[in-house]
């Protein structure tokens, strides 16, 4: 098996699924998985439950949020954005934002480093 597989360990190689069901929500967190985490970037799930949250913060790199599940808030610049289900958004690089859960809701986060 290639070092590229091993790293998509976490995925199903050569099947069809569905990131959605490869985090679980749960009461009153916000739960995280990494699936992949390499020098080029990072994809990672995570799952809010309803008045979760991450509070306001920068990354030094762009990343893309896709909402898997139910709708997110995110805030960029204090500018607020309502995602929804099969939705994207690019959070820039070096720019402040938030999340915020008001109902349950799952995203990938892709961060690409370069």
């Amino acid at each position: 098996m290639s070092d590229d597989i091993k790293q998509l360990r976490n995925y199903p190689v050569a099947e069809v699924f569905k990131n959605a069901d490869f985090v679980d929500y749960q009461d009153g967190s916000v739960v995280s998985k990494t699936l992949i985490n390499k020098s080029a970037g990072t994809l990672t799930l995570f799952a809010f439950a309803a008045g979760q949250g991450l509070s306001e913060h920068s990354a030094p790199f762009d990343a893309v949020v896709e909402i898997l599940d139910g709708e997110g808030e995110i805030i960029i610049n204090g500018q607020s954005h309502l995602v929804k289900c099969g939705e994207s958004i690019i959070m820039p690089a070096r720019e402040p934002h938030a999340l915020k859960a008001h109902q349950p809701f799952k995203m990938l986060l892709t961060m690409i480093k370069a």
